[in-house]
This record gives structure tokens, C-alpha cells and sequence, in this order.
């Protein structure tokens, strides 16, 4: 039996990158997914047909997690679409560098509103929809808090505010049966850092370099650890942040 049968994800930001691979992985597993964008609609439409062409459940659904009025638009059309949620995977994030000299009001909030209070309005629709089942809840967050790099002091703020989340909701929600993990991806190859220009870069090279496993990662190295952490395999672990980095800190 499929170690998700049954069960109902919503993956945020899920259109490409690592939100996909998770979506595809977690409905490989028997999940039905609600694939979340906010403006990608091509991308999560050709997510949610990649998963229906390998026999999996899947439905795209737009909504800003920044916006309280869309995360509650997101809740009931999974309900119509799935019912109630089992897992809530929060993805949706977006990242900007800049040296502290840059750093403006926009670039604050553009990237707290995403990462930090978007992540708090889904999981407060997720704990209502688990109700008495209580459920699964994985943050996605960055290794970006351990290795804190130069110009990111808005973006690992942003990630350090998910891993503290994470630890405080842990023992917040665990009475109501409810576990809540963090996995910290170190650089992954997506169509994000392609745009960036960290693909085939001097910094990609230099990286790998510090990297035990001696390359970056891909959707397919992280997707694996959500669907642990969703799943009754890891019914014993909360408040955890998984570095998945290849060894790099």
C-alpha cells in the first residue's frame, strides 16, 4: 500500500523547483495534492497534469499565502476538490539578495509577507482543516540560517524566522496530534537559481567545492524527505530541521 493513500496535501508554491518535485512525489505515494501558485499558472497547470498522466490525483489552485482572503479561498476549493487536509507543505518562498546598504522597505516585506507571515496564514488554515486527526506540516526552509551568507540578511532572516517557527509550533500543536518538521535545502538546481545566474556560475563552482558530496542538489534530493516527514515513517519526530545539503554547514 502506497504510504499516502488516502491522504490530502496542499504543497504552496508547487508550480516548478522543489514545490513540484514534492507535489509529484507526494501524489507517487497516493496523496491527492493541491498544487498552489500564486502567478505560475502554466507551470502548476503542467505540474497537476504530469501527476494525472502517472495515474496520481492532482488540482491547481491560485492563491497569494501572503493574502488571508486567498488562503482561505485555497482551503475551500481543496475541500470542494479533496476534503479535509492531511499534509501542508509550505514552500512558497521567494529570496533577493542585497548588502545592507540596499535594503529597502519593499525588499522587507516582499519577502517576509512570502516566507514568514504567508507560511503562519497556511498553517492556521491547515490546523482548522486537520481538525481531531491532527496531521503533517513541513516548512521549507534554507541552509542559508547555518551558513549565513554575505548580502542575504533579509532572506536568512525570513528562513531563521521559519526554523524558530517551526521548534515554537512543534510543541504549540503536538497536543492536537498535529507534527511539524523543517527541511533546509542547501542549493538547489532550479529554474529559480537558473534565473539567478547561480547555474554554471564562479559561485556554483566554489560551493561544491565546501560541499562533502561535491555537487548541488536537485528537486529529487528533497522531495524524497517530504514524503518521509508527511508519512507514519516519522510519526515520532517534531520540532526537527533536517539540513539536506549534501553535507555542507
Amino acid at each position: 500500500m502506497k504510504k499516502l493513500a488516502d491522504k490530502v496535501a496542499i504543497v504552496t508554491g508547487a508550480s516548478k523547483g522543489i514545490g513540484a518535485g514534492i507535489a509529484k512525489s507526494l501524489a507517487a505515494e497516493g496523496a491527492a495534492v493541491i498544487v498552489n501558485y500564486a502567478s505560475a499558472k502554466e507551470g502548476a497547470e503542467k505540474v497537476v497534469a504530469d501527476i494525472v498522466a502517472a495515474g496520481g490525483k492532482a488540482v491547481a489552485v491560485q492563491a497569494d499565502v501572503s493574502k488571508a482572503a486567498d488562503v482561505d479561498r485555497l482551503y475551500a476549493e481543496t475541500k470542494a476538490a479533496f476534503g479535509e487536509v492531511d499534509v501542508l507543505v509550505n514552500n512558497a518562498g521567494v529570496y533577493e539578495f542585497g548588502a545592507i546598504e540596499a535594503i529597502t522597505e519593499e525588499h522587507f516585506h516582499r519577502q517576509f509577507n512570502t516566507n514568514v507571515l504567508g507560511l503562519l496564514l497556511v498553517t492556521q488554515g491547515a490546523v482548522k482543516s486537520f481538525g481531531d486527526r491532527g496531521g503533517s506540516i513541513i516548512n521549507i526552509s534554507s541552509t542559508v540560517t547555518r551558513i549565513t551568507p554575505p548580502e542575504t540578511a533579509v532572506y536568512t532572516a525570513t528562513k531563521g524566522a521559519v526554523d524558530s517557527i517551526t521548534q515554537v509550533l512543534s510543541k504549540e500543536l503536538g497536543p492536537k496530534k498535529i507534527r511539524i518538521n523543517a527541511i533546509n535545502p542547501g542549493m538547489v538546481e532550479t529554474e529559480g537559481t537558473h534565473t539567478a545566474g547561480f547555474i554554471g556560475s564562479d559561485f556554483q563552482k566554489q560551493l561544491e567545492q565546501q560541499v562533502p558530496l561535491g555537487r548541488i542538489g536537485l528537486p529529487e534530493d528533497i522531495a524524497p524527505i517530504a514524503v518521509f516527514l508527511a508519512s507514519d515513517d516519522s510519526g515520532w519526530l517534531t520540532g526537527e530541521i533536517l539540513i539536506a545539503s549534501g553535507g555542507h554547514r
